[in-house]
């Protein structure tokens, strides 16, 4: 292979133009020495769109000070653009993740620049390293391909991408941003055990990133030939994968593979995946598939919210009008795991917020997304237990939610199931007291 060439991120950037679309790679690895570039292009260029999923670091690109140069229009609203998103500085992008690689591809969603970082070459091809995501779509379409080579950035199996597809490289050495392991408070354990309880040996695992997740993988120590297949994995699922209890043995696709899309964790989390072939970091579009995810058998997907009314309806990206976080992967895996033989699709919340304020409710806040519909919503956990709401009626589902609100919370969505539900309900309930 003939040595690289390399040039300056304000070389690297010269191309972009005034209107186009820019894809970044996200989460740990955003290419960040591009993106100070771009401002120091601010005075020339104007109306750059953003996508990304979240970021991690610094977001010039969705705040006020480059408003009319940057709008950010994420696939999924991070801490360092929430702010600006519910100002209207930023914009939040809907899609189910599985989707987001199919946008570009389409040309549903435009994508002129792609700004990715990835590893030192081997045998020339580069890695995605932990941030796979939609980028691998986005390198297709994209009319300037740009790559930023960074030696802290491990190489991952999965999708190499040839080194002479990018238009130009950037070195820097900068390190790639970590997250601290979030210990569970004692609610989390709760609602941990509570999950683990649904968990076979042998089953298929995805979960996210912190306390809850981290509580579900101390509470499943005990388990055997676990699998992995997930959009994202971090500490709490590599102590597993360490210990053995994560080994894909029962997978019947990618057996004996973790697979992730991308990941958000401590530099162990990184160093564990560097040339390592037990490790598959695919794009979305292989690791949200639902079609994908029900080949292997016993999937568990275990997911969060923000509330959940009493029919099941279940918001996850939103505090009413106010946009949070995004749809994510949820009903991806939700369904996935639903069609998997055996599987279970799992959503699990503290039964009240960190205010005390209740997280099962009569009717969701106004404004409040949908998530995961009520027709898909089977598993709910809290630390006061859990139920499933498949092939349940109304009524029956929130009698089953309300057995596991807050005990301090029961009386309150009795009477709202009441208004809501009429005499009847009220009948039944006080004979389903007296059994």
């Amino acid at each position: 292979m003939k040595p690289l060439t390399f040039i300056s991120a304000d070389e690297a950037v010269r191309g972009v133009r005034s209107g186009d679309h820019i894809h970044l790679s996200s989460i740990a690895s955003v290419p960040h020495v591009l993106i100070d570039a771009l401002c120091r292009r601010a005075g020339e260029l104007k109306d750059l769109h953003f996508h990304h999923f979240h970021t991690e670091g610094p977001a010039p690109y969705g705040s006020r000070e480059y408003e009319g140069v940057f709008f950010d229009q994420g696939f999924f609203v991070g801490p360092n653009v929430r702010k600006s998103v519910q100002e209207g500085y930023a914009d939040y992008l809907p899609a189910h993740l599985f989707e987001s690689q199919a946008m570009y591809r389409s040309g549903a969603l435009p994508c002129d620049v792609a700004m990715v970082q990835v590893s030192e070459p081997v045998d020339g091809v580069v890695s995605l390293g932990t941030s796979v995501d939609c980028s691998v779509a986005a390198l297709e379409v994209a009319r300037l391909k740009l790559a930023v080579v960074n030696p802290n950035v491990p190489f991952s199996y999965g999708e190499p991408i040839p080194v002479e597809r990018f238009d130009a490289l950037v070195r820097d050495d900068t390190p790639l941003i970590t997250k601290d392991y979030v210990q569970p408070t004692d609610i989390d354990r709760l609602i941990g055990r509570n999950c683990s309880e649904l968990v076979p040996d042998g089953a298929c695992l995805q979960m996210g990133i912190g306390s809850l997740p981290n509580a579900v993988c101390s509470e499943l120590a005990d388990h055997r030939h676990l699998g992995l297949h997930t959009e994202m994995f971090a500490d709490g699922a590599l102590d597993l994968i360490r210990k053995g209890v994560i080994d894909g043995a029962a997978k019947k696709i990618d057996t004996g593979k973790v697979v992730a899309s991308f990941l958000l964790g401590s530099q162990e989390v990184y160093r564990f995946i560097d040339r390592n072939p037990a490790v598959l970091m695919r794009e979305i579009a292989y690791t949200n598939d639902p079609w994908i995810i029900a080949q292997n058998p016993n999937v568990v997907s275990i997911n969060s919210a923000t509330e959940i009314d009493l029919t099941g309806q279940v918001c996850a990206d939103s505090i009413g009008t106010r946009m949070y976080s995004g749809t994510g992967g949820q009903l991806d895996f939700v369904r996935g795991a639903k069609m998997s033989p055996g599987g279970k699709a799992i959503i699990a919340l503290a039964s009240r917020t960190a205010k005390l304020a209740p997280k099962i409710v009569p009717t969701l806040k106004p404004g409040a997304g949908v998530v995961t519909p009520r027709a898909d919503v089977q598993w709910v956990v809290t630390e006061w237990g859990a139920v499933n709401l498949y092939g349940k009626s109304l009524q029956e589902r929130a009698r089953l939610l309300i057995s596991i609100a807050h005990p301090d919370d029961r009386e309150q969505l009795d009477r709202a199931a009441f208004e809501r539900f009429g005499p009847h309900w009220h009948s039944l309930s006080l004979k389903r007291r007296i059994q």
